[in-house]
């Protein structure tokens, strides 16, 4: 911040569009769509009166709260600028010191600096309902919540995380470090990936508020008819999804356009990052599948407050009608999560196997495999809910067939440890990691998509032991394997070693130790979001929720780590520790604004470890000695 500003008195500062002005606008724009909406008289919403549950009114409130949020942090001001003839850059606040962090900043790497810190926090609040959840489950009847608390929880974990966590590595590492990979200076749309994360935040805050309208007790899947019947609180959970398809469609399209048309002179196809390869599979996802949650949360919008039917069988809709869109985004979604974990395992081994990637077109095609396999399998999850039979065949030979794209991955990852001198850094234990729980994860998934074993298992703890597995010890280990990886670059500061391997050793043991056990109680045929169960279960229970709590504290020696050694202790780091040869690493450390100060020309290969390098001459014969 400038020597200007700084001199400024405290409260001028605050004032201005910033994080403080977007909260203040937000919540009076919330004030007024709510007394709008009890303004409206329609024959259509007379029910409103008998049922005191305004979705309108709600609905209106959160709309115009997050107009009034944007507004507030300043997204208006460019397009108004213009309307009104006034010349203004498409940069806003790259060189505004700290308090960029705090509003509508361009710069991509402040962007990237923000996702990680915001996906941080709902992820910290995801996690605590999780812990809620297994301190109720140490008892086989309701103790603490009761039942519809307990569905409340389960829901609220449940929808942030997976909500939240589709921008859990495309919004920090992607928006940061796909720009200096290919040789950029800033994205493709820079406003737009701007308000990419702010609409997830404020997604986040529409959902926290659940609570001050009684929840919702659908899940996380927020299935029909029990949309159309929950109370006041499932407002929260359409728009929450709404908001964060409409961030994950916008900056996928950020995404595709970078990568495609910014790359440094020389980065062909064939030379680009496998990082890079899995941000631009998983943005064709997000912009095919997002738009078509926004249109079934619609749907379901106005089957709440207008009284149409898309989704009640009583009156001409379909129940089957939202379980087919919701699942048409919601598998996809899965690989939304997987995809990029893919990209950041791929990306690290080579650093610290110190090896070239191992069939790296065949990763490539894996990936790209993994991307369009995945739009044809959402009815898997059908398989019991008494759909057309005769499409079962398809969907389970479908659902196994996204086994083979996926094995290349696996095996090129696995060809590419083979025989190599590896460095045991965190970064590469949360690689490993992220191979044995993948596998199992992926291992557990053959049953549930065969028939008649997904009859026996479905809706029980095997399918949730099976999705933590594939998401948690998939997505949740890339993403601290990149945390560590990155971090360096982008504080400039080195985390801690000793305290990152006691982290990776502790949650290791504690995921497993969680989550392995519900694969048993499950066969048993204890039921998800169900909170009894019957008492000789009681002991194996206890064993989860006990390591539940171990995993739990693990997260707080991460907390620790970061705080230790990015406040107290601030080892400098180098431009580049890992001895890596893909472009970020050859910036200087902190990354210029700009980035490079000329556009670099790539001629080599990013993964180029232990090749001889090529002689500029080719060796000749040796010349006879000049007579004389």
């Amino acid at each position: 911040m400038s020597s200007e500003a700084l001199a400024r008195p405290l409260w001028r500062r605050l004032i201005g569009f910033n994080l403080l002005g977007g909260i203040v606008l937000g919540v009076a724009g919330f004030y007024f769509g709510w007394w709008l909406g009890h303004q409206i008289h329609a024959e259509s919403l007379d029910f409103f009166g008998d049922t005191n549950q305004n979705d309108v009114a709600l609905m209106l409130g959160y709309v115009f709260s997050v107009v009034g949020f944007l507004i507030g942090l300043g997204f208006a001001r460019y397009p108004l600028a213009r309307m009104l003839g006034k010349e203004r850059t498409h940069t806003e606040n790259e060189h505004g010191g700290s308090g960029r962090y705090f509003g509508l900043c361009t710069d991509h790497k402040v962007v990237g600096v923000q996702y990680l810190c915001g996906i941080g926090l709902f992820f910290f609040i995801g996690g605590l309902n999780a812990m809620l959840i297994r301190a109720e489950l140490l008892q086989p009847s309701p103790q603490i919540f009761g039942a519809g608390n307990y569905l409340t929880l389960v829901g609220l974990h449940g929808t942030m995380m997976m909500g939240i966590m589709t921008s859990g590595v495309l919004g920090p590492f992607a928006n940061y470090f796909v720009p200096l990979m290919i040789g950029a200076r800033r994205m493709a749309f820079p406003r737009v990936e701007a308000i990419t994360f702010w609409l997830l935040m404020a997604a986040g805050a529409i959902l926290m508020t659940t609570l001050f309208f009684g929840g919702f007790p659908t899940g996380w899947t927020g299935y029909a008819p029990l949309n159309d019947q929950a109370n006041f609180g499932f407002d929260s959970y359409i728009f929450f999804f709404a908001l964060v398809g409409l961030s994950m469609m916008l900056l996928g399209l950020n995404m595709i356009a970078t990568i495609i048309t910014m790359r440094a002179p020389g980065l062909t196809w064939s030379r680009l990052p496998i990082f890079c390869w899995g941000a631009i599979s998983t943005s064709i996802l997000m912009v095919l599948a997002a738009p078509v949650l926004i249109a079934a949360l619609l749907m379901v919008g106005f089957d709440r407050a207008v009284q149409t039917s898309f989704f009640l069988s009583s009156a001409g809709g379909s129940p089957y009608l939202f379980q087919n869109l919701f699942w048409f985004f919601g598998h996809p979604e899965v690989y939304v999560l997987a995809l990029p974990g893919f990209g950041i395992i791929l990306e690290i081994l080579p650093v610290f196997a110190r090896k070239p990637l191992w069939g790296y077109r065949i990763a490539v095609a894996g990936i790209l495999g993994v991307a369009l396999l995945s739009f044809f399998v959402w009815q898997h999850h059908l398989f019991v809910s008494g759909l057309n039979s005769s499409l079962r065949p398809f969907y389970m030979f479908s659902t196994e067939a996204i086994s083979v794209p996926t094995g290349l991955v696996f095996l090129a990852g696995m060809a590419t440890l083979w025989r190599a001198k590896i460095r045991y850094t965190v970064p590469m234990l949360f690689c490993l990691a992220w191979f044995f729980n993948f596998f199992i994860g992926g291992a557990s998934g053959v049953f549930l998509s065969d028939v008649p074993s997904d009859v026996a298992t479905h809706g029980s703890f095997f399918v949730m032991a099976h999705f933590h597995y594939t998401i948690m010890g998939g997505l949740i280990f890339a993403f601290f394997a990149a945390i560590y990886y990155w971090v360096p670059k982008m504080f400039g500061v080195m985390l801690s070693e000793r305290l990152g391997k006691i982290h990776f050793w502790a949650m290791f043991i504690a995921f497993n130790s969680t989550f392995a056990p519900l694969f048993a109680l499950g066969l048993m045929g204890q039921p998800r979001r169900v909170v009894t169960y019957p008492s000789h279960l009681e002991p194996l229970n206890i064993w989860v929720s006990v390591s539940a709590f171990v995993l739990g504290a693990s997260m707080l020696v991460f907390l620790a780590n970061v705080v230790y050694s990015l406040v107290f202790v601030r080892k400098p780091a180098p431009d580049n520790p890992w001895d890596s040869r893909s472009l970020e690493w050859q910036t200087p450390t902190p990354v210029p604004i700009e980035n490079f100060e000329r556009r670099p020309i790539i001629d080599t290969d990013p993964y180029d470890y232990g090749v001889p390098p090529v002689p500029l001459v080719p060796p000749g014969p040796a010349e006879a000695p000049a007579p004389g």
